[in-house]
């Protein structure tokens, strides 16, 4: 199928500037619709000209829309689009327009494909056939309304550096956990304990049933408004990954550590690279130290220790 989809985000128009931070991660070019000041412009020399439909517009509210082509999996877009809003709190109604909607749970799974993330990882379309070459680790997928297939530089980034950080028997936790990938992806690369936790009671159900999937009886998840019901692991977990957003994660900072053994890794992402730097200085302030990071197409993911 060739053609764009055009994912239409509709917000209260006191959301309008944090919508349109979110939409401009997923791209640049944003089509914002704001009636709010149709009425100034009423006020003004303008108003005979204003069309009357325009008039009749709700000025309450407000739209942005991205238009993506259907070869880069729209439906990766729109996850991460609804996992962020999830996670900012903010109510939201999201179309997908240009695909008849009976066709839109199937028609973007012919743009997924099996994806190495790393060394060892490879993500794969439970519905795609793969056979693994010897060494490669495979964690099977089935997204659904939830963001997390591997193809998002966010996901991806998180993903290498899980292999480069989990040991065996490392207890694991995922804030904001979307499918559940990173932490059956950790796991799977022999975490001994992963809990996976997600304010969308719908992304919580879904991590569950792809931890089924994978056979990854470690992977227990839940739903937590960002730490206030997370799990804690007794004496600390030696990775948390938090592929979230930069203002949330600003916000988590002075809270993560009471989660994290002594030598713990924290994986941070979600986060445009203009915003790293922010994110970052906000981490150090409340005890950690930058050890690693990765960027790629406009993204930061960083991994940090705690000082001392």
């Amino acid at each position: 199928m060739d053609g764009w989809i055009q994912i239409k985000v509709t917000v209260k128009q006191e959301y309008l500037n944090d919508l349109c931070a979110v939409m401009s991660m997923v791209d640049n070019s944003l089509m914002v619709e704001d009636y709010s000041d149709v009425q100034q412009e009423l006020d003004g020399v303008y108003g005979d000209l204003i069309d009357q439909e325009l008039l009749e517009r709700d000025r309450t509210v407000a739209a942005v829309s991205v238009f993506i082509p259907m070869e880069k999996s729209p439906a990766e877009s729109e996850g991460f689009i609804r996992e962020r809003l999830s996670v900012l709190d903010i109510p939201a109604e999201i179309e997908c327009i240009g695909v008849h909607e009976e066709d839109w749970a199937n028609s973007w799974k012919q743009y997924y494909k099996p994806i190495k993330t790393g060394e060892k990882l490879v993500i794969v379309p439970e519905w795609e056939e793969y056979d693994p070459a010897p060494g490669e680790i495979v964690v099977l997928m089935d997204p659904g309304m939830a963001f997390g297939t591997g193809t998002h530089e966010t996901t991806r980034l998180c993903a290498m550096l899980l292999e480069k950080y989990v040991r065996p028997g490392d207890r694991m936790l995922d804030v904001g956990c979307g499918s559940g990938i990173l932490a059956i992806c950790a796991a799977k690369l022999g975490a001994g304990s992963c809990f996976a936790c997600d304010i969308d009671p719908v992304a919580v159900r879904i991590a569950g049933e792809n931890a089924a999937l994978n056979q990854t009886a470690q992977v227990e998840t839940g739903v937590s408004d960002l730490l206030a019901q997370a799990k804690k692991a007794p004496g600390g977990y030696h990775v948390c990954c938090a592929n979230i957003v930069a203002d949330v994660i600003i916000r988590l900072s002075p809270d993560i550590g009471a989660f994290m053994g002594p030598d713990g890794v924290l994986i941070v992402s979600g986060i445009i690279t203009e915003r790293a730097e922010e994110t970052v200085s906000a981490l150090k302030a409340a005890g950690w130290h930058l050890i690693d990071e990765r960027r790629e197409n406009g993204w930061f993911v960083g991994a940090l220790r705690r000082n001392g």
